[in-house]
């Protein structure tokens, strides 16, 4: 379980909202389906996107940099920008290392269709029990979509200790986007017990095994660079991890996708639940069942 934010979307649920970025380029958000738009309304949504996607690269490199030292991390070096195969789409990459974050990356996309994507991700060292923190956006001609997640690395569900360290404290500031993940990272102290950093990192590893093999991403990126380039993103920068934090399998972490013939079922459905409203109580107390489910596809 995760706490997603503005749209308090579950862990791997996904629904689709319209991201209208004003001039001023602070985030509002409507469902999409909802009002009318016209070509010229598209096209400068396109244009604001954009923009706005930049700023946000800036303002949370920026932000962070207040709060703690960044540092080049050694993936820049390889992984920074590429054309695709087509040579109509262009890829920027940017990656940091600081005190306690292992990888802070970006992955952005521009097409001369007016597609823009960005994929942001801060990824804390296992020493620290830290939440991932995600900001994904996806603009289209008739789509767009903004989720911004803290996924705590163990089960929130299973551990009212953890419970109570989370969602007492981040739920209020749920309003507040990455300013509630930095906020946790300057109070954060080091763990010496070997046996939490051996959890930790294999939370970790769990998260990024799952991602690795069922980002959604995965598709527009074969369609852009090839199957090899990327799986080599996907892997080696977006979830850099999977084969440093751990040696399990994805089977091991996700017995339940395993096929007949053993190997990863790729045909099992991806439909997840989506809610209107944030699906738990202040005490972090799970209200699924009272609540109208959405359905939709990752």
């Amino acid at each position: 379980m995760s706490l997603s934010f503005p749209l308090y979307l579950n862990p791997s649920f996904c629904c689709n909202y319209q991201f209208v970025p004003p001039k001023s380029c602070s985030s509002s958000i409507r469902k999409s389906g909802e009002g009318g738009s016209s070509s010229s309304r598209a096209g400068s949504m396109k244009e604001a996107s954009a923009v706005c996607y930049k700023k946000f690269i800036d303002f949370a490199l920026e932000e962070t940099k207040v709060h703690t030292h960044l540092a080049t991390s050694p993936l820049q070096k390889k992984f920074n920008s590429l054309m695709s195969m087509d040579a109509r789409t262009e890829l920027q990459m940017l990656s940091f290392e600081a005190p306690k974050v292992r990888l802070l990356r970006c992955l952005s996309i521009e097409g001369n269709d007016g597609m823009q994507v960005l994929d942001f991700a801060v990824f804390p060292k296992p020493e620290f029990d830290l939440p991932i923190f995600c900001a994904n956006f996806f603009t289209a001609a008739s789509t767009n979509i903004v989720v911004l997640d803290l996924n705590p690395l163990h089960a929130v569900t299973d551990r009212d200790d953890y419970k109570e360290k989370y969602y007492r404290h981040l739920i209020p500031l749920g309003l507040k986007y990455a300013e509630a993940w930095l906020e946790l990272m300057e109070q954060a102290t080091e763990e010496i017990d070997t046996s939490e950093i051996v959890s930790n990192r294999e939370a970790q590893h769990r998260y990024l095994m799952w991602r690795a093999e069922k980002d959604p991403g995965h598709r527009l990126l074969r369609r852009l660079v090839g199957e090899a380039l990327a799986e080599e993103i996907l892997r080696s920068f977006l979830f850099n991890g999977v084969q440093e934090l751990g040696s399990k399998t994805f089977l091991d972490y996700f017995p339940e996708y395993r096929s007949d013939s053993g190997t990863i079922n790729e045909k099992r459905s991806m439909i997840g639940k989506s809610f209107e409203n944030r699906p738990w109580d202040t005490e972090g107390n799970f209200l699924g069942n009272s609540l109208r489910w959405i359905m939709a596809v990752n």
